[in-house]
Formats: structure tokens, sequence, C-alpha cells
């Protein structure tokens, strides 16, 4: 039997290029929040294991990426921990563990089982002196340890064989100070706001894009979707390539943009341009944390509506909260506005009102998915609550858009 529904939290973890190389994982059960007991955190780790075993999936849940996922001392001594996929999971040892001859011995065990280990919002110490021996990955927080403070902890921490982990990094200039201190990976949100002067200009490229979604919307004849994307021949290019992949099961040559419109379909090539509108031509789409973040906020907006019985009346309602979510990200990576952005596209009132106000359903399926980003698990909770969704839809919506994301890195 499938136990306690739960909200998920998946902050992705990169490399210094930005490529998305894992996940940490953080779950709540739902209703929690309306209880007066903290619940421990052997408890909390407990529910990732069994949740990320069970209920979800691993390859749901993470795809081919690695999760992290924190132990108190009681989870860490458990056996429980054998059943996990070695080369899959990251076991975070918490702050909070007493350095002990106990508890370098276990570690030294889960290294001989092929576990990789990491030292959580962590500040050097000889006392761990051991344990850096043992670890692989050693996070610092920059809350906790600030700027200034981190080039003499990375000299002491260089001597060992770790790799260094800068979380909770907020800006670009967190992010490019501890690049050049030669940290190895990232966590946190500056990835997702990007400063005014690093936004890309919009393009014609974009501005081809945006034309070709808004024929795909407006439903236009097949001949004038292929005269438009013929226009650009990096575009006919790509669809050709992915045509030629969707089609080779088939053993089909896809050699034309006419049939390759015709095998891809109108729905798959609409996904298709809005997500391409967040690739650049020198980052994987697979691996970039903008496009993730899209797919993950459109399909849980898309899932949600589709299970919001205010929407049942609206058949349109699923594409119309996915746009919506796709759209809201524009504005951090091009330099231009929310208003001229729907200028350019024909959109549904309601969507205009929810990209411009926050307003509407929409616009409230919006700040919800914006509060699941940023692991507001009570916000979420109350307003799934205010919405009439379920426990369970809101743990299938989420599942169902990790999935999606999923599906796009091995595509």
């Amino acid at each position: 039997m499938k136990d306690q529904n739960c909200l998920i939290g998946r902050q992705p973890i990169l490399t210094n290029n930005e490529h998305i190389v894992a996940y940490e994982l953080l779950f709540r059960s739902i209703g929690s929040a309306n209880n007066a007991v903290v619940r421990d955190a052997t408890f909390s780790s407990a529910n990732v294991i069994n949740n990320t075993l069970t209920n979800f999936g691993i390859q749901s849940l993470l795809g081919e990426h690695r999760g992290f996922i924190n132990l108190d001392h009681e989870l860490l001594m458990s056996d429980v921990l054998e059943i996990l996929p070695k080369d899959q999971i990251v076991l975070e040892l918490l702050e909070s563990l007493a350095v002990t001859d106990e508890l370098i011995e276990r570690c030294r065990d889960l290294k001989q089982m092929g576990f990789t280990l990491a030292l959580d919002d962590h500040e050097y110490s000889p006392i761990y002196h051991e344990l850096y021996s043992i670890a692989d990955i050693v996070k610092v927080d920059l809350i906790q340890t600030p700027l200034e403070r981190l080039p003499e902890m990375v000299r002491q921490l260089r001597p060992y064989p770790v790799k260094l982990l800068a979380e909770k990094v907020e800006t670009r200039t967190e992010y490019m100070a501890c690049r050049n201190m030669h940290f190895d990976y990232f966590q946190g949100y500056y990835f997702a706001k990007p400063s005014v002067l690093e936004k890309k200009g919009f393009t014609e490229s974009g501005v081809t894009l945006l034309r070709l979604m808004r024929l795909l919307s407006e439903d236009a004849e097949t001949t004038v979707i292929e005269k438009h994307i013929k226009s650009d021949s990096s575009l006919t290019f790509k669809l050709l390539v992915m045509a030629n992949s969707v089609a080779f099961g088939v053993r089909e040559r896809v050699d034309s943009v006419h049939k390759a419109i015709s095998i891809v379909g109108r729905n798959q090539i609409k996904r298709w341009v809005q997500l391409a509108l967040f690739a650049s031509e020198d980052t994987r789409s697979s691996v970039n944390p903008l496009i993730d973040m899209a797919a993950v906020r459109a399909g849980l907006m898309e899932q949600l509506a589709r299970r919001l019985p205010l929407l049942a009346p609206d058949q349109d309602a699923p594409e119309k909260a996915f746009l919506t979510g796709i759209l809201s990200l524009l504005e951090r990576i091009y330099n231009i506005s929310v208003e001229e952005l729907t200028s350019k596209l024909n959109l549904a009132d309601e969507v205009r009102a929810a990209l411009i106000a926050r307003e509407g359903i929409y616009g409230t399926l919006l700040v919800l998915a914006e509060k699941s980003e940023a692991l507001d698990f009570d916000g979420v909770e109350a307003m799934l609550g205010e919405l009439g969704i379920s426990a369970e839809d809101a743990e299938d919506s989420q599942m169902e858009s990790f999935s999606w994301s999923n599906d796009l890195t091995r595509e």
C-alpha cells in the first residue's frame, strides 16, 4: 500500500559549465505542516528513501542524474541504505553528526560498498581529518561561510581528495567567485536569476520561434507552417534531425519539412519550439538548468490544470497552463519585457493576465509552481487546499513533470 502522499523538492546540482549532474532530494508529507511536532531528520530521510524507491522510482525522479539524500546518525547506521543504487545515490552526512570512531568506521564500510559520500553544510575543522580522506564531496554553505572566508577554507581542504560543492549560491557574483576558486559543483538559484547585463538580446532566431509558436497556436495550415520553418535553415535542420530520430524505429527516412511535420506532430513541434527558446547555441539543452526549470514548471502547471475541477470544462486549459509556465521564464533570459513578449503572441486573455499580473486561475497555478521551485512546502500545501487539488493529484502532477523533464534529457 502506498504511504502518505508527499510534496517533492528537487534542486539541481551543476558543474562549473552550468550543466546539471545531480539533484538534492527533499520530501515533505502532505499534512505535516498542520502537525505541532516537527518530525526528526531520521523520519524525513527514511521517507526520501522509501518514496524514491517505491512510490516514485529512481528513473522517474532522477532520470540519468544522481540524487543526494540527507542522513542523520540513526539512518547512516541502518542496513536500509544497502538497498539503494550505489551508482546513483549520494549519501549526505548532516553537519550535526558527531565525529566518532563508530561514524568513521561506518563511512569506510559504505565507501567499500561503493557509495559516494558528501559532508553537508560544512566548515573546515581538523577533527574531520579522517573523514576528509574518506568523503568524496564537501558541501560549503555560502550563507554560513561568506565569500571573504572561502579562500582560507579552500586552502585547508585542498590537500584532501575531495571535490568542493558550493551551495546556496544566489548570485552570479558568488558563482564566478567560487568558480575562480575551482569549486567543482554548484547548488542554488543563481542560474535562474541572470542580471540585466547578462540577458540575451532577442535575436532574429528568437523572433522566428515566436512567430512559429503563434502559427501553431492559431492552427495555421501546414503549408504556412512549412514555409515559415523553411525560412530558417537552422530551424529546418533541427526539425529534420528530430524527425529522423522519431522515425528511426520504423526505418523511415525523413528528408522534407512536410514529412517531418507529419511524423513529429504539431503538439510535439509546439513543445519543441517553446523549449527551444531557452537553448543557447553553446549549451546542450539536455543539461541546461533553465530548460530543466522551464520543463518542470510548465509540466507541473499542465498536469495540475488537467486535474483542477474548475478547469474541467475548458479542453484547452492544460495547453494554456503549459504555455503560461514556459513564457513566464523567458523574461529572465532575454532583454525583453513581459508586455512586449505577450504583444508578439496572440495569447488568450487569461494567459496574458497570468503573465503580466499573476492574475486569474493560470496566475494562481504559476504562483504555486514558483513556490514549489523555492521549496516553500507550506505555501504549496496551502494553495493546493484552496484550489481543491488532492494530495494524490498533487504528487502525481509533480512526478509527471519530473518524468517529462527527464525524458527531454534522454532525447
